[in-house]
C-alpha cells in the first residue's frame, strides 16, 4: 500500500514538473484562466477570486474551462484558504506545494525529510499530512489524506477529492464535475 502511495505521489511529482515546464514554455506572465458559471439561463464568465468558491451551476454541477497551458486549474478552499489547485485526474490523491500548505494553515517540520516517493532524480521528500476540509463549488469533504511535497510549486487535486463527484468529464476544452 505505501509502495502504491509513493507511486501515485511521484506521478503527481512528475505532473507537476511538467504542468510547470508548460506554463514557462507558453507565457511567462499568464494569468489564471477565467471560469464559468453555469446555469440554464446564463453563462457568465468570472476570474478566479481568492475569497469564495466559483464556477457552480444549479444542479451542482461545476465546469472548468482549459487553461492556455493545456490544463484545468481550480481555486480551492483547504482547511477555509485558497488554494490555486492543478486537476490531475491521474493521481490518487492530494499533493500540497510547500507554500500552498502554509497558507493553509499546515504546519510542517524544517527538513520534510520522510521519502513520499521515488523520481527520475532520486527521493521525493515531503511529508504525510490530514486535511480538515477540502471545498470546491458546492462539494466539501472532510479528513482527506495528502502529502506536502519538499519542492515543487503546483498544487495537485486528485482522485482522493475528484472521486467525490458522481461524475468528471472532458467535453473538449471544459471540465465537467458532477
Amino acid at each position: 500500500m505505501r509502495a502504491l502511495v509513493a507511486f501515485v505521489f511521484v506521478t503527481a511529482f512528475v505532473a507537476t514538473i511538467v504542468a510547470q515546464m508548460a506554463a514557462v514554455s507558453t507565457t511567462r506572465h499568464a494569468s489564471p484562466a477565467p471560469t464559468k458559471i453555469e446555469n440554464s439561463k446564463t453563462v457568465e464568465t468570472v476570474k478566479p477570486t481568492t475569497d469564495s468558491p466559483q464556477f457552480s451551476s444549479e444542479d451542482g454541477s461545476i465546469a472548468l474551462d482549459r487553461a492556455a497551458d493545456g490544463h484545468f486549474y481550480a481555486e480551492v478552499r483547504i482547511n477555509g484558504n485558497p488554494v490555486h489547485m492543478l486537476i490531475d485526474t491521474g493521481a490518487s490523491a492530494i499533493a500540497l506545494s510547500r507554500g500552498d500548505a502554509q497558507a493553509a494553515g499546515l504546519a510542517t517540520s524544517i527538513g520534510m525529510n520522510d521519502v513520499v516517493g521515488e523520481g527520475a532524480d532520486g527521493a521525493v521528500r515531503g511529508e504525510y499530512v490530514k486535511l480538515d476540509r477540502v471545498e470546491l463549488g458546492p462539494l466539501a469533504a472532510s479528513g482527506l489524506d495528502a502529502v506536502v511535497l519538499n519542492s515543487g510549486q503546483q498544487s495537485l487535486l486528485g482522485q482522493s477529492f475528484l472521486s467525490k463527484f458522481a461524475s468528471v468529464q472532458i467535453e473538449g476544452d471544459r471540465m465537467v464535475l458532477r
